[in-house]
């Protein structure tokens, strides 16, 4: 399983910048992704099945696409500059990559019937 808390805390202290106002608007919703994308993800190792493994897979990226457009706005929006969030940029796409391979591994593995069967629902 990926380590991902000391890249929250990258988070946490990325936002300890931001201005009091958006402690609880985009201060907030970025920390909250950050930890979506752990916690997720430690809940995925404890399924079973292919298709609830894949689920828990597909929410940890779509915190992961938060995150950066979080950090897009936070630009944006002057509160940090583009040279502080590198290391953070990169982590994202990193992690994106690799969370798109295991998601499309684990379709290559599920037999024809759940793939029909998600895909109704």
């Amino acid at each position: 399983m990926l380590n991902l808390s000391h890249k929250d805390l990258e988070v946490y202290n990325l936002t300890k910048i931001f201005p009091k106002e958006e402690q609880f608007t985009l201060v907030s919703q970025l920390r909250r992704a950050a930890i979506s994308v752990s916690s997720n993800l430690a809940e995925c190792g404890s399924r079973k099945s292919l298709k609830e493994k894949k689920r828990f897979y597909e929410i940890s990226r779509s915190s992961l696409v938060e995150i950066d457009t979080q950090i897009e706005i936070s630009i944006l929006l002057n509160y940090i500059d583009q040279e502080q969030i590198i290391k953070l940029k990169e982590y994202v796409i990193s992690i994106f990559r690799m969370l798109s391979k295991i998601i499309t591994n684990i379709e290559a593995k599920t037999p024809l019937a759940i793939t029909l069967a998600t895909s109704q629902t």
